[in-house]
């Protein structure tokens, strides 16, 4: 019932508690607790530390929440990036902890864009191990149809721009911070998944229509460079790895 609360007005939520069997103070007392927010991990773990809880396993809860945000503090998430929400009740029965939920902060009427949670017991239904697990889903079919109808994405423009390539497992390190650094310059880039022979992976940047293949051997990561081959015309110049997305913009005509 408490999921319902972003669909339907408090008092139909109430009524259904109360016809439910809870008594309606205790349904006060938990509306109330699940309309609690707290924006940032500071003000979360102050709003978490005064909750009047006389209960063992809210209790924990609150202190598994604490730690989490605990956490985010250390690692300096942006107040505007994270939030406490009692009011977050996921639907699935398995999970046993912290739960979270993640909208688009323009958009907020797609709903949520990926969730998940602890679930310390799921593997116990397929073992007898007991293996504690935390996890995260993406619906990416809902996502991008939603995306799509919102008019958010470009699904006539699917074409990449640049393929980086993996020599060997030394250089996926490499590989992946050359990458977020061309995504981040505008380039849509895609990068191997595995390192492969080079000829291979030029016809598979070939066939998923990259102009541009950024290889990065051992030579161009001890000297911090990258060699850029032009699919098109077979041209290929090697330049330090901070001027690879220039170059490519610059030869895609688009600076």
């Amino acid at each position: 019932e408490v999921d319902k609360l972003d669909r339907v007005p408090a008092d139909a939520v109430s009524d259904a508690l109360v016809g439910l069997g809870v008594a309606s103070q205790t349904v006060d007392s938990l509306l109330g607790l699940v309309a609690t927010r707290a924006y940032g991990p500071s003000a979360a773990i102050e709003t978490l530390d005064t909750l009047p809880l006389d209960d063992q396993r809210a209790i924990q809860g609150a202190s598994d929440l604490r730690t989490v945000f605990e956490s985010l503090a250390e690692m300096d998430v942006p107040d505007d990036r994270v939030a406490l929400d009692l009011g977050v009740a996921r639907g699935l029965e398995y999970y046993t902890g912290t739960v979270y939920e993640t909208i688009l902060d323009d958009h907020p009427e797609v709903g949520s864009v990926c969730s998940g949670g602890r679930y310390d017991d799921l593997a116990g239904l397929y073992t007898s191990t007991r293996l504690p697990g935390v996890g995260i889903s993406i619906g990416l079919t809902r996502l991008f149809w939603q995306l799509r109808e919102a008019g958010l994405i470009d699904t006539e423009s699917t074409s990449v721009d640049a393929y980086v390539t993996i020599m060997d497992e030394a250089g996926v390190a490499f590989a992946l911070r050359t990458a977020t650094m061309l995504r981040a310059a505008g380039v849509n880039t895609d990068v191997a998944a595995e390192a492969d022979r080079l000829g291979r992976q030029l016809k598979h940047a070939d066939r998923i229509g990259a102009r541009f293949a950024v290889i990065a051997g051992e030579d161009e990561r001890a000297s911090n460079t990258v060699t850029v081959k032009d699919l098109t015309t077979g041209v290929q110049v090697t330049v330090p790895m901070a001027e690879a997305a220039s170059h490519i913009l610059r030869q895609s005509g688009e600076t």
